[in-house]
């Protein structure tokens, strides 16, 4: 069992139910999956980013992320449907835990000048939403193999009913939101 799993059960769930005064420990939020997404539009021209951006996110997340493609043909920034051109992953479970874990813990102290996440990324009904710029901060991506670098968006779906919940749960949790 992850590190964060076994400490949301035994020292953070009671300490959140307390905080919030709910009744029941079903009531208590908790995290439910983490989506990263990594967007390719400069794909396009250079077919290997695919590949490169794939192997990554496999190294990044230990799992084989999904070629996402275009769903409208946009002649604008010559795209066309059904044009690969970005990559998720959705991980759930305990890889969701040690994902989470590497993220709080190796990956966000290594961003430069960090001086927490804004608390404003609520998406109204408690889930949060991170970007970065680089994937670099992740310790497991080699820098000399890197032929570009891209940026991710990272998801973290929570049951919690508003924004307060979820920023309870996450803060607790150990993501380092700014006062």
């Amino acid at each position: 069992m992850p590190n964060f799993k076994k400490a949301y059960f035994e020292k953070h769930q009671a300490a959140i139910q307390k905080e919030l005064g709910l009744g029941n420990v079903m009531q208590v939020p908790r995290m439910t999956k983490i989506t990263v997404n990594m967007g390719l539009g400069e794909a396009l021209q250079n077919s290997k980013l695919i590949e490169s951006g794939i192997e990554q996110l496999k190294v990044i997340t230990g799992q084989l992320p999904l070629v996402t493609k275009a769903r409208k043909s946009i002649s604008n920034f010559k795209l066309r449907e059904g044009v690969p051109i970005g990559l998720k992953v959705t991980l759930r479970g305990n890889r969701m835990y040690e994902f989470y874990e590497r993220l709080v813990s190796f990956a966000l102290p290594r961003v430069r000048d960090f001086r927490g996440l804004s608390p404003k990324a609520f998406d109204g009904r408690g889930n949060y939403t991170i970007g970065l710029k680089e994937q670099l901060i992740f310790p497991e991506i080699e820098f000399d193999k890197v032929e570009k670098i891209k940026g991710m968006n990272i998801t973290i779906t929570t049951t919690a009913q508003n924004d307060e919940q979820g920023r309870c749960l996450l803060t607790h949790m150990g993501l380092p939101l700014r006062k």
